[in-house]
């Protein structure tokens, strides 16, 4: 047995090298990167890469890869210049909207560490001179951002993988990667094919095409963006060194400036000034249209990513740049080229392994910005089993099948590229392509006058125009106070009388979207048992919850385990991640006894599910069903198949809004007739469709926990409040040695229920928390309590804050104050659930 397996890294450009030190310095040294392009110029995105390292991210995940990515590079250096030039950034706005929008990001830089500062125009000026002050109202500046050199910090990257015992071979193109009962075997070469239990596709644009020689789909497009340099700039001679060729950025020294109002970014070239654009129409390229470049043709100015610069298209942001800085006036476009990157459908980078070739890992669509964090993660994946940073927003895995067409990449990486500077809603929906999937109910919720919102490609209506007139007959202890703007959007008081109305009467929810599995086959239990904390070996008809964990014990995932019978269980899942994880697991399991086979099937697409919950639910129910749905008949957390109406269904006593009634699943043909059913039985008692807004306060209010955004494999079950979810005596299961030793570590954190001292203030998520005057924390879910009449956040705080403490909650630059408050808000005695 070799010591450590044999790696070969397709891609030897900012990424790849990366990978290469992070897995040589963990002691992985048997590892070959394969460049097609020379190792002193491989000719992708790295070689003509601006370096802007922005750090500041709505994503959690995607702010700590850049923060590590600066300080890996600020280390890496040669001769005593770094690869990093720590300048700053500056982001600045010239509207209303944006300076609202930076006062947000300073949020998101607060809740993940990020020193940042808002700075008045004044202030912008003496950072960035070349500004025309009159044009800005504010700016957010960052100083540990900056430049980085990404060709030079590849070069010092290979010299120190190199030296460790890493191989690289230039000018070698990959023209396949071998594979044998179902893993990858080696990479194939013209020189003949290098063996390997481990291929990691770091191919940036290319890996699409890396990615269909192993028989993977990876949904990426490759985009040009448009990049210039000026001619001289008479204000800038002097005020840099411009001297040194080591210098990752030719002695700049003004922070890079993000002018996002125009699609545009500035950095400096000695005395001349870059400029990137985003402003242009989108530029899709084939691949295999690509200009042929030879070795010894690469050069700066000539390689396979950088395109001939298409001028007309950057005239409009010619302009732009010279209005707001003045100096550009003088000089000239001297030197233009459209660079090609890497877009995805959600703008995220594609982390992970093949589902159906082991060992074939891909590590793609990621920047210069996310670089060295993205390769530690990688190799943390490959020798530890998993990242310690989460991975479930990056995961290749986390897209449905339509996502991964060509169409759909297609069209939603050019709007991504579109939008990439644009103020964008967390709600804020795509516009197209939608009606992608619709639920069997779909045409009865247009009805109803549904606004949906989308989701995985689901349509979801979020609330009911039909149930406007309720207004009228809401008690004022339920009416909301009016939202501010951005709270506001995408939000309707509809959603108050939906929350009313399940509380007092009964609402029928569109749960399809969820996704479902069905774990069948002689292994099932022993599959599940081994997976889940939970206790999973119970007599049919039980459903538990539990939780999936990752090695370290922390959260992977919460699902539903419905035990339908001896060898079939029907598992509710959060997405295509668990579906990825299960079905490898399933394979691995019967791989190694057949005897103990799994399947593991999605049936969401085939079957559908109402909830049907409040407190009349079981008087609307009785007149369509003759099965005993009493509290004997039929037991909280319990299952069994029923008929309503004729239909056959399997009914669930679960309740995700905290009210009696059950999930409700059939085949999809039958789902339309199913809900004919109970709409028009519970005309009598009320009843209404109800949307997603409603029945995320009622949640919360509840104190249910929403896996990704509660929870992410970075927390174990007890800090996050599920410990109760942990089988009791149950002693074997996937990461409970380590959740084991976690607990006999003092905590450090807790996820805690904070409501809003001054009952109006809504805030939306990911907002910082302060404790004592200090940055403690951050908010995870958020939403107006209807039942308690104040608005509720959860946040991560330190374990030593209790219920009765105040805290503030930074929203948009204004301190909220809060309490931290025992949970469940509402019936933690779960007398309305267990009724």
């Amino acid at each position: 047995m070799r010591a450590t397996p044999r790696v070969v890294i397709i891609g030897a450009g900012i990424v790849g090298a990366n990978l290469a030190d992070e897995l040589s310095t963990r002691g992985w040294t048997d590892v070959t990167v394969v460049e097609q392009g020379p190792l002193h110029l491989a000719g992708g995105s790295t070689s003509h890469a601006p370096g802007l390292v922005f750090q500041t991210n709505p994503s959690k995940t995607m702010a700590e890869f850049a923060t590590y990515t600066v300080n890996k590079l600020l280390a890496l250096s040669d001769e005593g210049v770094s690869c990093f030039n720590q300048v700053g950034g500056l982001e600045i706005a010239t509207t209303p909207a944006r300076l609202q929008d930076l006062k947000r990001k300073l949020g998101y830089a607060t809740s993940w560490g990020i020193e940042g500062r808002l700075i008045d125009p004044d202030e912008c000026s003496k950072h960035y001179p070349l500004l025309d002050q009159g044009m800005v109202l504010g700016g957010l500046h960052v100083p540990s951002d900056g430049l980085a050199s990404a060709a030079r910090a590849v070069q010092l990257l290979i010299r120190k993988a190199t030296a460790a015992g890493v191989t690289f071979l230039g000018s070698t193109a990959v023209t396949g990667v071998e594979q044998s009962g179902g893993r990858v075997t080696g990479v194939q070469t013209p020189d003949g094919v290098i063996p390997a239990e481990i291929v990691v596709s770091c191919a940036g644009f290319w890996g699409p095409k890396i990615g269909a020689m192993a028989g993977m789909a990876v949904p990426l497009l490759p985009l040009a963006h448009q990049y210039v340099k000026t001619t001289a700039v008479p204000e800038l001679r002097g005020t840099n060194l411009g001297t040194n060729p080591l210098d990752p950025a030719n002695g700049a020294r003004m922070p890079i400036l993000r002018h996002q109002d125009k699609d545009l970014y500035f950095r400096e070239h000695g005395d001349r000034v870059g400029i990137g654009s985003y402003a242009h129409r989108p530029m899709p390229v084939a691949l295999d249209t690509l200009p042929e470049v030879t070795a010894g043709q690469m050069s700066e100015h000539r390689m396979p990513s950088r395109l001939e610069f298409t001028e007309a298209d950057f005239l409009p942001c010619w302009e732009d740049s010279k209005q707001l800085l003045p100096a550009l006036r003088g000089a000239e476009i001297a030197d233009g080229f459209n660079g090609i990157f890497s877009f995805t459908p959600d703008g995220g980078p594609l982390i992970g392994e093949s589902p159906d070739v082991g060992g074939f890992y891909v590590a793609e669509a990621v920047w210069v910005t996310h670089s060295a964090g993205v390769a530690k993660a990688v190799a943390e994946l490959l020798i530890e089993g998993q990242s310690r940073t989460p991975l479930h927003e990056c995961e290749v895995s986390r897209f449905e099948k339509v996502q991964t067409s060509e169409s759909y990449v297609s069209e939603t990486s050019q709007q991504n590229f579109v939008e990439i500077y644009d103020i964008l809603h967390p709600l804020q929906p795509r516009q197209s392509p939608r009606e992608l999937r619709v639920s069997p109910f779909n045409c009865r919720q247009r009805e109803l006058g549904a606004y949906f919102l989308e989701a995985g490609g689901w349509e979801r209506p979020h609330w009911f125009e039909a149930n406007r007139a309720l207004l009228a007959e809401l008690p004022d202890e339920w009416r909301a106070p009016e939202r501010e703007p951005w709270a506001n959007m995408f939000h309707s008081p509809i959603s108050a009388a939906e929350a009313w109305k399940t509380r007092t009467g009964v609402a029928l929810y569109d749960m399809t979207a969820l996704k479902r599995l069905e774990v069948s086959g002689p292994g099932a239990l022993a599959l599940l048992q081994r997976l889940s904390a939970g206790q999973i070996d119970k007599k049919p008809g039980a459903v538990t919850y539990c939780l999936l964990l990752a090695g370290d014990g922390g959260v992977r995932s919460d699902i539903t385990i419905a035990r339908l019978d001896e060898t079939t269980f029907q598992v509710g899942a959060n997405g295509n991640i668990d579906v990825d994880y299960l079905t490898r697991e399933a394979r691995k399991q019967t791989s190694q006894d057949v005897s103990q086979w799994v399947q593991v099937r999605d049936i969401t697409g085939a079957t559908c599910c109402i909830g049907l919950w409040g407190p009349l639910a079981r008087e609307v129910i009785a007149k369509v069903s003759t099965d005993d749905f009493s509290n004997d008949g039929l037991k909280y957390f319990r299952t069994k198949q029923v008929r309503i109406g004729g239909i056959p269904v399997t009914a669930m006593r679960l309740s995700y809004v905290g009210e009696l009634g059950w999930e409700l699943y059939t085949s999809a043909d039958y789902g339309l007739k199913l809900w004919d059913l109970l709409f028009a039985a519970g005309q009598e008692q009320g009843i209404i469709a109800a949307g997603r807004a409603a029945f995320n306060s009622l949640r919360l209010e509840k104190g249910y926990r929403l896996w990704g955004t509660d929870m992410t494999p970075e927390h174990e079950p007890y800090q996050a409040g599920l410990g109760f979810s942990i089988g009791k005596n149950k002693e074997s299961f996937v990461g409970s040695e380590a959740l084991a030793a976690r607990r006999g570590q003092p905590a450090t954190k807790q996820l805690r229920c904070l409501t809003v001292d001054d009952g109006t203030s809504v805030v939306l998520g990911k907002e910082p928390v302060y404790f004592n005057g200090e940055p403690a924390g951050y908010v995870t879910s958020a939403a107006y309590g209807y039942t308690v009449g104040k608005p509720i956040a959860y946040a991560w705080l330190p374990a030593h804050t209790a219920e009765g403490d105040t805290v503030e909650i930074e929203y948009f630059g204004t301190r909220i104050a809060a309490t931290v408050t025992a949970e469940p808000l509402v019936d933690p005695g779960m007398e309305r659930l267990r009724g």
